[in-house]
């Protein structure tokens, strides 16, 4: 007879990396709608239709980040009532749907309603992959791959300035702009056609009883020799609820991942979707000074920035685990206020273009091993069991809501004060974050 292996003891195989790929689908989506975003902007902008104003543009750029936000709580509680593959198979769905809604909007609030549409898939996303790639992996490879989940939004953000940059090279007419939304709505079908063959969470069905449908489950994931076990839950105390987490020590724990989360939040998604407006307005974007020329050179130039995004997270996954983590967030917060400082200097003092590019290198990189990649996971590290799921709530939606307001504010910095402005605010909201880092991780006796 032959031996049973259980899923969460098994040898790593190419099944587990074809699972994570497809899990992680929303993450590389999510980039690259923030980017496509950012790229459909300047163009409406030149077009003039639908007309925008900047409070407009800072509401058509955080529609889809608030869809994710709702999205991931909404559909993060369904999970535990539903399971997993219904919504695992709606979200790419509403990312069509929201794309195709997108494409045909001729106003600003159609725009901003298909895309919070959108948003709501990734956003269900978010919550569904790590859910998948916590019950199916095996344990010693959770965490890596949790991490890695995260980091194939870089493959988003480039391959969605990518896509821009190709389609506005072949056609270079304002007009474009609805073509780059079918992108998202190719990756949201591609997403759910490789989700028709996929199968419900051995481990969620194990926790409803239903030990035939969890072992079956298993088994179409992992072949004959798969077996899924009952989760060991007696240890397990009762959990925190959100009133209780704003106390003692468990607030000091909810500052240091909720509002270290919302300074990241700002650089990763505000200077994400506003990007190309932002290097047009640094004149990064090379020779051409004007026109669609003007938008083309600052997507190309976003390409080469946003390559780094994926340096980043390859650093910090490679020195997470060697490092304390705490540190590693605290200083790259640092280094980035510096970087950003050399942009505002070099931006005022005119030095060479390279210096404002690189500058704009090195922030990209130690943001994502840093701030991107270490408030995904601090949540569970500083949290106990009891107060996981609230804390990481609560941390969660704080991210949201930094990303919201600094895409939303964005626009209106740069009309209220230019680039300067942009750069004085995300200089203090990095150290904001720094601080936080090193005051409370000292509190709690985590440095």
């Amino acid at each position: 007879m032959t031996k049973l292996i259980p899923i969460a003891e098994a040898p790593l195989s190419w099944k587990h990396w074809y699972i994570a790929g497809v899990a992680s689908m929303e993450q590389l989506i999510g980039a690259a709608l923030s980017t496509i975003v950012g790229v459909m902007i300047p163009l409406i902008l030149y077009l003039g239709s639908p007309s925008m104003t900047a409070f407009d543009q800072g509401v058509v750029g955080a529609a889809g980040l608030a869809g994710i936000a709702i999205g991931s709580m909404v559909m993060g509680g369904l999970m535990d009532k539903w399971g997993y593959l219904f919504l695992f198979r709606l979200c790419p769905v509403l990312i069509m749907a929201g794309s195709v809604g997108v494409y045909f909007s001729d106003e600003v609030w159609s725009l901003i309603a298909w895309l919070f549409v959108a948003g709501l898939g990734v956003g269900g996303g978010y919550s569904l992959d790590s859910g998948y790639i916590s019950e199916i992996m095996p344990e010693k490879w959770v965490s890596f791959f949790v991490g890695l989940a995260k980091a194939t939004c870089a493959l988003g953000f480039v391959g969605g300035a990518l896509v821009g940059y190709i389609v506005l090279k072949e056609d270079p007419n304002p007009a474009v702009w609805r073509d780059l939304i079918l992108f998202i709505g190719a990756l949201g079908l591609i997403t759910f056609l490789l989700r028709i063959h996929w199968y419900q969470s051995p481990r969620w069905l194990m926790e409803q009883g239903r030990t035939r449908a969890a072992q079956k489950a298993a088994k179409e994931f992992f072949g004959p020799d798969a077996e899924v076990l009952p989760q060991k839950h007696e240890d397990a105390p009762k959990g925190e609820s959100w009133f209780d987490m704003f106390k003692g020590e468990s607030l000091k724990k909810v500052i240091l991942s909720g509002v270290t989360w919302a300074c990241e939040g700002l650089g990763v998604y505000g200077f994400g979707v506003f990007l190309p407006i932002l290097v047009m307005a640094l004149g990064l974007q090379g020779e051409a000074a004007v026109g669609i020329p003007k938008v083309l050179g600052s997507v190309k130039t976003t390409i080469f920035i946003n390559i780094f995004i994926g340096a980043g997270f390859a650093l910090g996954l490679g020195i997470m685990n060697k490092v304390n983590i705490l540190k590693l967030m605290g200083w790259s917060f640092i280094v980035c206020s510096a970087m950003l400082a050399m942009l505002l200097a070099g931006y005022e003092l005119h030095w060479p273009v390279w210096i404002s590019f690189a500058s704009f290198v090195v922030f990209e990189t130690f943001l994502n091993a840093g701030p991107h990649l270490v408030t995904y996971v601090i949540p569970a590290r500083i949290f106990s069991v009891s107060e996981r799921g609230a804390g990481t709530g609560i941390a969660t939606l704080g991210g949201k809501i930094g990303a919201v307001l600094g895409v939303f504010f964005m626009p209106v910095l740069l009309r209220v004060g230019g680039v300067e402005l942009v750069l004085y605010v995300s200089i203090a909201v990095n150290l904001i974050g720094a601080a936080i880092t090193f005051i409370y991780g000292k509190s709690l006796k985590l440095l």
